[in-house]
């Protein structure tokens, strides 16, 4: 099972962003944030939709989710 919060972690780390950084530039609270990554509650879409436009990469990439 792919750990969702894990991921949103990893490519914030990646981009070298703190909780507040992707904030002030998403409008996403860092609390929520913080909750999704501690893997607490998961995002909806439309929030997942605003992480992977803001890290420039896919949905599927957000999540980890590979293909064969």
């Amino acid at each position: 099972m792919i750990n969702y919060g894990k991921e949103l972690k990893y490519h914030r780390i990646v981009k070298n962003k703190s909780l507040r950084d992707v904030e002030k530039d998403t409008g996403i609270s860092s609390t929520n944030l913080s909750r999704w990554e501690n893997g607490k509650v998961l995002p909806n879409i439309d929030f997942c939709v605003i992480l992977a436009n803001y890290y420039e990469i896919s949905l599927d990439e957000l999540i980890g989710r590979d293909f064969p």
